[in-house]
């Protein structure tokens, strides 16, 4: 009999190790282990993949392709030429899918930037100062810049978050660089640490957090990392952002408008964000630190 014959076997009933115990770490007690876990595995992924800089998009979940916003336009003018008459309720239906095709424009410029940021960016000769499309993983602007990411042939990252509601991940994200969050805030450090610039399209509550977010880390001080902030999209976001009311009143300084830059064509933004980039990334070597610092 060998020594590892004489062990016993171990009874049905032998208690889990920690690491294994399910129900202990979808409990309270193990919510410590689930936040660590979503910080370190995407962190050994980035690293594996040579990922150190990001250019992220926000943008509403809601915008539609323009094809897509075409057709069912197309399909209610449709129906209301059928029926020969007009109804209240159809009528605010067509009312809304105009609305849908003029924000559709969104859609189209978003994926057209990124596909131009990626393929300025596949052209930088060492990996690890690339900088990779980030977004939220989910359908609207964050789709059509993963969208624009891979038809330009190049790798986009998809930070999804589990919600109840019109939250999935996107088909364009690149599978190595898919990451599902439960945590909000776990996942919002993940959009400020690598990130190099922020475009900020047309959104909601979601897309003007994260801007809000962002301003208040530059403007505090809190990150000293070099970040671009475009605001994309001045006949959206004029009648929302009076953000000179908060200088006339005194809540922000002047010199805090010169945190971010607003434009409305893809050419003027790709040109901005790739000399600030090169400026201070690519050119000057003694400049270049990887990472970022929060």
């Amino acid at each position: 009999m060998t020594k590892k014959d004489t062990f016993p076997t171990p009874p049905n009933d032998w208690p889990l190790k920690a690491y294994k115990n399910g129900e202990f770490l979808n409990s309270p007690d193990g919510r410590i282990v689930r936040i660590l876990a979503e910080f370190v595995e995407p962190n050994s992924r980035f690293i594996k993949n040579d990922v150190s800089n990001t250019i992220v998009f926000f943008g509403s979940a809601r915008v539609l392709p323009k094809k897509d916003a075409k057709e069912n336009l197309k399909v209610l003018e449709a129906q209301q030429a059928r029926n020969k008459t007009s109804s209240p309720g159809l009528n605010k239906k067509i009312r809304a899918a105009r609305k849908a095709l003029a924000m559709s424009q969104y859609y189209e410029d978003a994926m057209a930037l990124a596909e131009k940021l990626t393929k300025w960016s596949m052209g930088i000769q060492e990996k690890k100062k690339q900088f990779l499309i980030c977004t939220g993983g989910g359908p609207g602007i964050m789709e059509a810049a993963n969208r624009g990411a891979k038809k330009a042939g190049g790798t986009s990252i998809g930070l999804n978050i589990s919600l109840p509601m019109e939250q999935y991940s996107n088909p364009y994200i690149s599978k190595e660089m898919a990451f599902e969050f439960h945590y909000f805030f776990v996942r919002k450090f993940w959009f400020a640490y690598m990130a190099k610039a922020m475009i900020v399209f047309p959104g909601g509550f979601g897309t003007m957090d994260e801007l809000f977010e962002i301003l208040t880390l530059v403007q505090s001080r809190k990150t000293k990392k070099f970040l671009p902030i475009i605001i994309y999209g001045t006949e959206f976001w004029d009648p929302i952002l009076n953000l000179q009311g908060l200088v006339e009143r005194g809540t922000i300084s002047k010199k805090d408008l010169t945190l971010f830059r607003f434009f409305d064509d893809v050419n003027s933004a790709y040109d901005y964000i790739t000399t600030e980039l090169s400026n201070y990334y690519l050119k000057p070597p003694s400049r270049w630190r990887p990472g970022a610092y929060l």
